[in-house]
């Protein structure tokens, strides 16, 4: 298992690299800069202040000293909020992400395991077909339709939750459940097919011939087989509610990264861009190692070579 995460450690440092030079190339190839949508500033003082970020130097020059400054582990300053660093932004607003995406998790988990589930022991019923169906139109809807949506219905017709903010907790029930639908769409995919694979194993139908109860085959013997397609799913899951939040948070105005780094997509923040992309881009290659290990606790027939 050490042997596994180191390799995989190591297979991180590559990826992470091609990802650092495509992001930073990328964004520049983008007509204009941080500073060239400012309104009356005098010539020297556009000079000056691409001189203090190291923008009026040759490109391959920016991207060494990039590379130098991330290696020390400096992100840089932002470029229109310089009143905290790069880093110190991620650590002030990722919490929030983190926290919606839990919450989101949660929902796309407890309804679509026991969606899932229940459909996988009645198969070919209504039990199977109107979750399965829902499911379906979950993963057809994109959340920047069911924002909306859920604010219509529930934020101005029935005045249950607020429209927008993130300070109390009725707050974060609209962004929760709009994040998370479509996975939880996806998860009751996965578990029903994981469920009815299980059931209709050898072991299974061994252990129901020897007088066990439903209740005990499914929870003792199908239960932790059926959520290998979940836990699969998981990691890019996990990656993709952090990921994803960015048009929740824009239309429920929750203060996250996801935000942030669309305020500073607009703003052209090549640090604040490079930053959260690269801070991204870490959690999921975490999250895909995190799946792996978890999967092959699970299931002992997985091997690690």
């Amino acid at each position: 298992m050490l042997r596994f995460v180191l390799r995989r450690l190591l297979e991180f440092v590559p990826v992470f690299f091609i990802i650092v030079t495509l992001t930073f190339f990328l964004i520049r190839l983008a007509p204009g800069g941080p500073f060239a949508a400012e309104r009356a500033v005098p010539e020297e003082v556009l000079k000056r202040l691409n001189e203090y970020y190291n923008l009026d130097a040759p490109l391959y020059v920016q991207y060494f000293d990039y590379l130098r400054d991330l290696a020390h582990g400096d992100l840089g300053p932002s470029f229109k909020k310089p009143t905290l660093t790069v880093s110190e932004w991620i650590a002030l607003r990722f919490p929030v992400s983190l926290e919606l995406g839990l919450y989101a998790l949660g929902v796309a988990l407890l309804i679509g395991l026991a969606a899932g589930f229940l459909a996988a022991l009645r198969p070919n019923t209504a039990t199977d077909h109107v979750p399965m169906s829902l499911a379906m139109a979950g993963i057809c809807i994109p959340n920047f339709v069911l924002g909306p949506l859920l604010v219509l219905v529930f934020a101005l017709w029935l005045e249950w939750f607020p429209v927008a903010g993130w300070d109390l907790q009725q707050d974060k029930v609209l962004p929760s459940i709009t994040l998370g639908a479509a996975y939880a769409a996806y998860v009751a995919r996965l578990s029903r097919a994981g469920m009815l694979e299980m059931l209709a194993q050898d072991f299974v139908r061994t252990a129901r011939a020897k007088g066990v109860s439903e209740t005990g085959v499914v929870l003792r013997h199908a239960l932790w087989g059926g959520m290998q397609p979940v836990v699969t799913f998981l990691g890019p899951a996990a990656a993709g509610l952090l990921t994803g939040s960015f048009v929740v948070e824009t239309i429920f105005q929750v203060p996250g990264l996801g935000r942030e780094f669309i305020q500073a997509a607009f703003n052209r923040d090549y640090t604040m861009i490079m930053g959260t992309v690269l801070f991204y881009a870490g959690l999921i290659l975490l999250f895909n190692l995190i799946v792996d290990i978890v999967q092959a606790w699970l299931d002992p027939r997985v091997r690690l070579s």
